[in-house]
């Protein structure tokens, strides 16, 4: 097993991934920014290091201050969590390059699969099914308008190096395509460092269902169930489940058959995400794409099927066999995830501030991932994320009843919190009722 770990990432997600190093003995190093210098992750890893000012450029996304401190402190892997430089190639590669283990999929994975249009004419060739749309980036305006015509309305404009919901516009007609065309082309520019953009058909009622695949130190690709990740603002999710209520058995074979194939297409070792577009009408699922990294959501998995992934993914990079026998997973259960974020429960716009109240809730089946506790300040300089809240219960419904009751418990005062969104949505018959899409949000608003 590895013995020294330097987790470059921040928050919740370096404090989750410091738990498991410590509880396996291994030394766990964080790196941080002068703003998160007091944050819980800092001071209960066994060795920190300062790499620079709050900006992420010069600090969580600074490849060069990231391995000095691997260096400084004789780390023998790095862990990107989620976000900031997970999905770089170019750091992974030079992660690998500098004498370290790199502790995610290989560089030419995520190379393969951080690129949307190459991504899904990949999948089409492995027999993963992909939605109506353009095999090749549309090069100018009349090429989006021609695709457009061809796929048939209403369509999704999307950046082809976009990720995380950002990046995208829906076009119900020639006219909006042509406004959405320039709007996601100058973001991708301007986010990504790459225009290139995407035109494929959109369902206007659709669920978003995401398999967990793990590629394995033997070469083997297994998958651990989906996770509906629906309730969504912006593109972006607010609550995920395990298993998905919208999936039957059938459905879900097909499902992680999909999934395993997606992940064989392209090599791929250790933990990643394989997210469809689920038409609830006709049960048809379509491609999105592939996270090449540990989700947000994982927690709802791993209550499921009783598995550590962090500590999957540290075996695999060591070449290790699992904890578990791939050939008896069985998920038990049902597992809900609330991200709580410093946002307003309406809107939600990101709302900072210094943390003067923090009780997390406890009880059966009640998990808390946190990044902060009193005393902290939530600064601007990052995402909203504070925690996610995870309850686990024998079914869904016991799974609702423990979430209504976590959320009645915690107390945050200070930031803004979407809390009060929570404890609106554990109420409504749409969500009670398993039958929701990515729709419900707005229908909530």
């Amino acid at each position: 097993m590895i013995e020294s770990l330097l987790v470059a990432n921040r928050g919740e997600i370096a404090r989750r991934i410091i738990r498991t190093a410590k509880r396996l003995g291994i030394r766990a190093i964080a790196v941080h920014s002068e703003a998160d210098a007091g944050l819980p992750f800092v001071t209960e890893a066994d060795e920190a290091v300062n790499i620079g000012p709050a900006n992420p450029a010069q600090s969580y996304r600074n490849v060069e201050a990231i391995l000095a401190a691997a260096k400084s402190t004789g780390a023998q892997a790095i862990h990107p969590g989620y976000g900031f430089l997970s999905e770089n190639a170019d750091f992974a590669r030079t992660v690998e390059a500098s004498g370290l283990i790199w502790v995610g999929p290989g560089a030419d994975a995520i190379t393969a699969m951080g690129d949307k249009i190459n991504a899904r004419n990949l999948m089409a060739a492995a027999g993963v099914p992909v939605a109506p749309g353009t095999t090749d980036p549309a090069a100018d305006l009349a090429a989006a308008v021609a695709a457009g015509a061809e796929i048939g309305y209403p369509v999704m404009v999307k950046a082809a190096a976009g990720g995380g919901g950002m990046g995208m516009g829906v076009a119900t007609d020639e006219a909006a395509l042509r406004t959405e065309y320039d709007k996601v082309r100058s973001f991708a520019e301007r986010m990504f460092g790459d225009g290139s953009v995407l035109i494929e058909r959109y369902f206007p009622r659709v669920r978003h269902v995401e398999v967990q695949i793990l590629g394995l130190a033997d070469g083997r690709v297994v998958a651990l169930g989906e996770r509906e990740c629906s309730v969504q603002r912006r593109n972006q999710k607010l609550v995920e489940e395990s298993p998905s209520p919208a999936v039957s058995p059938e459905l879900r074979e097909r499902f992680l058959a999909a999934a395993v194939r997606a992940g064989e297409a392209v090599g791929y070792r250790n933990a990643g995400t394989v997210e469809c577009l689920l038409d609830p009408a006709t049960n048809e699922f379509f491609f999105l794409e592939m996270n090449t990294r540990l989700q947000v959501e994982h927690p709802v998995t791993e209550l499921v099927y009783g598995v550590d992934l962090v500590e999957e993914q540290l075996r695999v990079a060591a070449g290790l066999a699992p904890t578990f026998d791939p050939d008896a997973l069985a998920p038990r259960g049902h597992a809900i995830e609330l991200r709580i974020n410093a946002e307003d429960p309406k809107r939600f716009l990101p709302g900072p501030g210094a943390i003067a109240t923090w009780n997390e809730p406890t009880g059966s089946g009640v998990r808390v991932d946190s990044g902060y506790v009193a005393g902290n300040t939530v600064t601007p300089f990052y995402d909203s994320l504070m925690a996610k809240l995870i309850v686990s219960g024998r079914d869904r419904a016991e799974a609702v009843e423990r979430a209504k009751a976590a959320v009645a418990q915690f107390e945050i005062a200070g930031p803004k919190c979407n809390l009060p969104f929570f404890a609106e949505l554990l109420e409504n018959e749409e969500f009670l009722s398993g039958d929701y899409d990515t729709g419900i949000v707005g229908r909530m608003r």
